[in-house]
């Protein structure tokens, strides 16, 4: 979504073929493949492959949660990536407790069992929930807490997103470059199909956990500022205090490949709603 401005135009070109871009204010990257960077003092935490999958957990209305250990990894851009304004400086970050992330964005046919009504522009039982806002997500957030009697259910930190995304790896994306995106992500102009894909439809990342990459823009706890990089604190980062809009991260099933990549923010008011807007929840472990 950068959504600074608007969101995705579609333009026809003189020879007639449709080229579609992505939201205004999106940046693009130069296409080529990002090498991982060091930062001294800093040493990503390597996840076993014994270890996987990790554990999960299913709650009374059907909603998964795979348990993502702790960990050290790589926030931000690579150089080479250009003009992330707003994704620099690359630096380190550490989760320092264990939580568990939804699997799967969370569903209409979930949305409606908590809140009993489904404002979804492409309506499917198992397709993401759209056209919510980050209030509204609260109120869903507050209502199934009540219904679980927990106080856990959370939006994830924008940092714990983008490391549970990139699931160790330091690549645009958690499956690697551009050319292996088809076959891992909703996108319309590689799918064909105008809208949202049903949940875990594509192939998961290294984690176990599916469509971070397209179908819808993931809400987030944060507040967004385009600088918060530069002073934001190695361990369990939350954000600024205060602020006009928050954080989605993921892209869009509108998307191009670039407001994909595991780096990208984007950020809109918290009463914004639209077709292309959804969540995952979090869930408190410790």
């Amino acid at each position: 979504m950068k959504r600074k401005t608007g969101y995705f135009c579609m333009l026809f070109c003189v020879a007639g073929l449709l080229v579609s871009c992505s939201s205004v204010g999106t940046r693009h990257d130069s296409g080529k493949t990002s090498a991982a960077e060091s930062v001294p003092g800093c040493t990503p935490s390597q996840v076993a492959p014994a270890s996987l999958p990790f554990p999960t957990r299913k709650n009374s209305i059907g909603m998964e949660f795979v348990e993502i250990p702790a960990g050290t990894f790589l926030m931000g851009s690579h150089k080479t990536e250009k003009s992330r304004h707003d994704e620099i400086p690359k630096h380190c970050v550490t989760i320092s407790r264990p939580f568990s992330l939804g699997k799967y964005e969370v569903t209409q046919e979930q949305w409606a069992a908590v809140m009993g009504d489904n404002p979804s522009v492409y309506k499917n039982p198992g397709h993401p929930v759209e056209n919510v806002s980050w209030e509204e997500v609260q109120a869903f957030i507050e209502r199934l807490n009540k219904k679980e009697n927990t106080h856990k259910y959370r939006l994830p930190t924008e940092a714990e997103w983008e490391y549970a995304a990139r699931a160790g790896t330091t690549t645009l994306f958690s499956f690697g470059e551009k050319r292996e995106a088809t076959h891992h992500v909703c996108l319309w102009h590689l799918n064909q199909v105008y809208g949202t894909c049903p949940v875990g439809e594509k192939k998961p990342n290294p984690w176990g956990l599916y469509d971070v990459h397209g179908n819808i823009w993931e809400w987030v706890e944060d507040w967004y500022d385009p600088r918060y990089y530069e002073t934001s604190p190695r361990n369990d980062p939350r954000g600024p205090a205060t602020g006009t809009l928050r954080v989605l991260r993921g892209g869009g099933w509108h998307s191009m490949l670039s407001p994909i990549r595991s780096a990208n923010r984007g950020n809109r008011p918290p009463a914004y709603r639209d077709a292309r807007s959804g969540f995952r929840l979090a869930f408190t472990i410790q």
